[in-house]
């Protein structure tokens, strides 16, 4: 679906299909679709075809103006895509034409601790345009082949999500043995890829949500102990009774001020609480009595490198990891995918289809 639109001089112009911020701060109704000039890869990047991508819960801050600043009139949105490259620039010599690729969230992380200066590389942000639209400009050094057991729609979901189960998981303070006791909040992208890389490593998941009906899926997936916090609002009292008194080993934390309190009463003595996420709000203040006098390893992490990513890539492959999607919309309908997004009723990862 790439057109001619004319020429400019000698050189052929082609147009193609993005999904941009059209009304900035405006929430659901921010999102617009527009016609572009098919960007051309220079030296040292690759021109993606784009075939999905799919939604974080950022992409909604970032239309309601609430996350990273201002963003760049006519900003594409989404950092998470998966596609073929399409095009190949000067002195590329790791990628060919042809091959499945993601996006990496950080495209300059590539290795070693993050940096303060790799956030200005996030896509789909300030002045970085994302991954929402038929082609994509990304240096070769950050995309990642896809697991090849996966569709297009299933590989747009790992480079937020799944990544920042797996350095969590993995590649943190504390890594996850067979055996160790695993507690996730809810069931969004990150909580579902740390419950399944996590069940699928042998080790014991608890899951909280305050859906029945997603309880029921969660089981489904194959985690045993859940807990329903609205039965259960003191949900760590629960936890504690599931494991005997002595906590969970590690707690993925994606609800930031209105669950780190009791995520720190969860955790055993000399635990992990790995804080991923600012789901229920920001600003409060929280007591490090826990902290110090059980010995617990307080630790923020924010999706990972594109190194963590590849690991994450084969791991997918070797433990037939299939991410849960929750729905594939068409390009046409990306607004409607920002409203669901927003009502919280998904299960899983939210995909837009690229045609």
């Amino acid at each position: 679906m790439v057109s001619r639109i004319g020429r400019r001089g000698k050189t052929e112009v082609l147009v193609m299909q993005a999904v941009v911020i059209g009304k900035p701060g405006s929430g659901v109704d921010a999102w617009t679709r527009v016609e572009r000039a098919r960007p051309e890869p220079g030296p040292g990047q690759v021109l993606v075809r784009m075939r999905a991508a799919s939604l974080n819960y950022r992409d909604l801050m970032i239309a309601r103006g609430l996350y990273g600043g201002p963003v760049k009139e006519q900003l594409v949105v989404l950092s998470d895509g998966a596609g073929e490259i399409a095009a190949v620039g000067e002195g590329v010599t790791t990628l060919r034409v042809g091959e499945r690729v993601t996006s990496a969230y950080y495209p300059t992380w590539r290795d070693g601790p993050y940096r303060a200066e790799h956030e200005s590389s996030s896509l789909g942000i300030g002045h970085r345009d994302g991954v929402l639209a038929q082609h994509v400009v990304l240096p070769a050094s950050g995309v990642v082949k896809m697991p090849a057991s996966l569709s297009f729609e299933q590989a747009a979901t790992l480079p937020c999500a799944a990544v920042t189960a797996w350095q969590a998981l993995f590649e943190g303070a504390a890594r996850l043995l067979p055996g160790e006791r695993v507690l996730v909040q809810g069931t969004g992208g990150v909580s579902l890829f740390a419950a399944q890389l996590a069940l699928a490593s042998g080790a014991h998941v608890i899951a909280t949500s305050s859906s029945e009906a997603k309880l029921d899926r969660l089981a489904a997936l194959g985690v045993r102990d859940r807990v329903h916090t609205g039965a259960r609002p003191e949900w760590h009292e629960e936890v504690l009774r599931i494991t005997g008194g002595e906590g969970v080993d590690h707690v993925l934390d994606v609800g930031g001020a209105a669950t780190l309190s009791r995520s720190l009463q969860a955790v055993r003595v000399g635990g992990h609480v790995a804080v991923l996420g600012l789901l229920g709000g920001m600003g409060q203040a929280i007591d490090p009595l826990p902290i110090l006098f059980r010995s617990v390893t307080v630790e923020g992490m924010h999706v990972g490198s594109v190194s963590m990513h590849e690991r994450l890539a084969r791991a997918v492959d070797r433990l037939a990891i299939q991410p849960v999607v929750d729905e594939v919309l068409d390009l046409d309908d990306a607004p409607r995918a920002l409203a669901k997004l927003a009502a919280g009723t998904h299960f899983g990862k939210i995909v837009i289809r690229v045609p």
